[in-house]
């Protein structure tokens, strides 16, 4: 007998027969089932595909036309990682998990203040595991898979008699919901009844949250709590109200059945009425059948919007998909109203909890690692990033006056409400360079997109003006040499403490001064005359006879560099300077760069020799990131060995500027998107999809001759019209909406034509 307390059953008959083979993909799909490239079943969905969705999966296989399969998109083994901080992640921007872990975590929900400061630990009913007791386990085949193109999670134990899947997602449109589907299906019928078994040691206890038991609610438990103990004295203490599907011991599929579902919900809210609402619209997806469809299709439209593609490389290509995948799951929604976003840390929403993956905290990893994919790719979500900055100005002018300066400081490990939240004081006293980053951010999004409303109605202006009000305060006037200098600072080579004039920490202080003044001319403000004094006098340090940036005054030759410091000032800072120059930055710091050190490193030094058209030497920097990569679900570590944070955006964003950047030489200039491909060897063709410029949606293909731009898309009413100018002939080509143009591989610019003028 099925358990009265779960949401639904439902039987069906398998589409095809046992013995039909399934040869056409779209085919497949489209009449709702899977093919399991691994095992000799077929895995039958119990909602039909509707017509929205088939138009997304079209959608998806029109971006690559036809070239991409959906084995490229699917990790899957017969066991799983012995590590369980391998595991595969699933989560949507509001609500994540790792995959068969007790604990929930939810965006901006923290608990402890400075030096306890974590993401809040909230128990999660529906870390199950599946087991078939009645059947000997020798006779029994698992089959674990993450589904990137679909978002979800399966774990498939299939009998000589019975296949069972269980499915968890964590809902992409509907984002207070994480699901678990479980179905079974007899491989013949008829046949006697068969139980699955439902491992759950699930409590509803929290270290972090004070949990009081409420009223069921639709038969389905409730529980509701605030967090012990806020960031600061009087922050708010966010609530966390949970709903969720109880989960029985046991699952039956009576005799005589061919097949039966059952669908367990969980929703998390920070107000009782959003809990009961996300659980009630949960209920009537699953009556109308569109629960897993509607997150289907919804990641779906992401990959449609972006993509990256290496022909005939699936190692590569599967790379890209895992970075592409994780990177997509830490970001907003594209479409829901009020959302409010509170920043990616290193290890996703997934990870961060007390001693682990820096507490979920968000560091200069969002705004240089991460946000630079996102922004050519997605600039909504570029946008919700810079907001969750403008948003903790407050806790940043708070830093500032602490420390005895004006303007604002951004925390070098910020939570909620942006006040420095870094259990190491160091960190957050000397690692100052996190202003400029976040300063150049906002930079980038401005030449990307020409989007003034950001700074003039939305605060950017506020937070601009904040970081050069700090700036002037911050740097010491030189008499003898006639400069300004930076004291008493941490580089990002953190081995080295208490520098002075830290040549990274000094560049992107002078460009957040400049763009200040450059800001404060389009919207008309009066500044100060000391920004402009400030930002044109910043000490760079220089070596004249050596022609290198010493990291810092006073830098040894021979110090061993922690990570990618000096080479950030070519990319992606695109200081000035000559290629000799930069070739020397690159050669003095790589063999000094600590071989075990942060895995983003690498991408770095990549685009660098790509620029100097050194490709076999990029690609030796690229290959090093395969050791951080952690199978089979694609997980990054922090370190080669396995240690530090998991699921490591950091590393993720650094490897996909290196192929989004490095490969096409796409660098976001004032006045243009510029590019100078450089493809390693052995690619022979590579796209990407979705690049987004100033209101226009543009593809592109690189082969080893030629190159094709096409204009996609107008993506809003305030775009430009753009043409196309090559560096060496002068020669300009219009981009007209869904015409694709094919020019020989060589530098050029996608710019403005000349009747548009910059801003709008």
């Amino acid at each position: 007998m099925l358990c009265g307390n779960l949401i639904k059953v439902q039987t069906f008959s398998s589409p095809f027969p046992a013995s039909q083979e399934v040869t056409d993909f779209n085919s497949a799909i489209f009449c709702g089932a899977r093919r399991d490239s691994r095992a000799e079943f077929y895995v039958s969905p119990i909602e039909r595909v509707s017509k929205d969705e088939k138009e997304c999966w079209v959608c998806v296989e029109r971006q690559w036309n036809g070239k991409m399969t959906e084995d490229d998109y699917i990790f899957t083994s017969d066991k799983l990682p012995s590590d369980p901080r391998y595991m595969a992640t699933v989560s949507n921007g509001f609500v994540g998990t790792r995959i068969f872990d007790e604990l929930i975590h939810v965006n901006g929900v923290y608990n402890g203040g400075l030096g306890d400061c974590h993401r809040a630990n909230i128990p999660s009913p529906l870390a199950v595991r599946i087991n078939m007791n009645e059947i000997s386990q020798e006779d029994l085949q698992h089959s674990y898979t993450l589904d990137t193109l679909a978002g979800w999670f399966t774990h498939t134990l299939s009998s000589d008699d019975v296949i069972v899947t269980q499915k968890i997602l964590a809902h992409r449109v509907h984002l207070n919901l994480l699901v678990m589907e479980i179905i079974m299906e007899r491989k013949q019928t008829p046949g006697p009844s068969v139980n699955v078994q439902l491992l759950n040691s699930f409590s509803p206890q929290s270290q972090d949250i004070a949990f009081t038991d409420g009223p069921d609610f639709q038969d389905a438990r409730y529980i509701y709590g605030q967090i012990l103990i806020p960031e600061v004295k009087d922050a708010p203490k966010p609530s966390i109200h949970l709903i969720w599907t109880p989960v029985p011991t046991s699952l039956t599929l009576p005799e005589g059945k061919t097949s039966a579902s059952w669908v367990f919900l969980i929703a998390v809210a920070e107000t009782a009425d959003q809990a009961k609402d996300s659980y009630s619209n949960g209920l009537a997806l699953i009556a109308s059948g569109k629960l897993c469809s509607s997150h289907k299709c919804a990641w779906a439209e992401l990959w449609s919007l972006c993509g990256i593609r290496v022909a005939g490389l699936l190692a590569l290509n599967q790379v890209l998909i895992g970075c592409v995948y994780y990177l997509l799951s830490a970001l907003p929604p594209l479409k829901v109203e009020g959302f409010l976003f509170n920043g990616i840390s290193p290890g996703g929403l997934s990870n961060g909890k007390k001693g682990e993956d820096y507490w979920g905290h968000v560091f200069w990893d969002q705004d240089v690692w991460i946000y630079p994919n996102v922004l050519l790719l997605l600039p909504a979500m570029a946008h919700a990033i810079l907001s969750y900055r403008i948003r903790t100005l407050k806790g940043a002018k708070k830093n500032a006056l602490s420390q005895g300066y004006k303007g604002v400081k951004f925390a070098w490990e910020s939570a909620l409400t942006g006040e420095e939240m870094c259990p190491e004081e160091i960190y957050g006293q000397k690692e100052i360079h996190i202003n400029g980053d976040v300063c150049f951010a906002f930079q980038q999004y401005l030449y990307a997109t020409g989007d003034l409303s950001l700074f003039r109605e939305e605060g950017g202006w506020a937070l601009v003006q904040g970081i050069a009000e700090y700036w002037v305060s911050r740097v010491t006037w030189n008499t003898e040499h006639g400069w300004y200098e930076i004291k008493g600072v941490m580089p990002p080579d953190e081995y080295h403490v208490d520098v002075d004039n830290s040549v990274y920490t000094n560049v992107v202080a002078k460009y957040s001064l400049e763009f200040a003044v450059e800001l404060a001319q389009l919207l008309q403000i009066k500044v100060p005359k000391e920004w402009q004094e400030v930002g044109s006098k910043i000490k760079v340090p220089f070596d004249l006879d050596d022609q290198y940036h010493p990291e810092f005054d006073g830098f040894q030759k021979g110090e061993t560099v922690k990570q990618a410091d000096v080479v950030l000032l070519g990319f992606p800072l695109g200081y000035p300077m000559t290629e000799d120059v930069r070739r020397n930055d690159l050669e003095f710091y790589e063999p000094l760069t600590d071989q075990g050190g942060p895995s983003m490193t690498w991408g770095m030094f990549a685009v660098g020799w790509l620029e100097l058209k050194q490709k076999t030497r990029a690609q030796a920097h690229l290959m090093k990131c395969f050791s951080n990569i952690q199978e089979p679900y694609k997980v990054w570590s922090e370190y080669s060995d396995g240690t530090g944070a998991v699921n490591f955006l950091t590393g993720m964003g650094g490897f996909l500027q290196a192929v989004l950047f490095g490969y096409t030489g796409f660098r976001i200039k004032k006045e243009s998107l510029n590019f100078d491909p450089a493809l390693p060897e052995e690619i022979m063709d590579f796209s990407i999809t979705g690049v987004c410029y100033l209101g226009n949606k543009l593809n592109f293909t690189f082969k080893r001759d030629k190159m094709t731009i096409t204009l996609d898309k107008i993506l809003c009413l305030q775009h430009f019209n753009l043409e196309v100018a090559l560096v060496k002939s002068g020669e300009t080509y219009p981009l007209n909406l869904g015409k694709q143009l094919s020019i020989p591989i060589q530098p050029g610019r996608i710019q403005k034509r000349v009747n548009n003028c910059w801003p709008l």
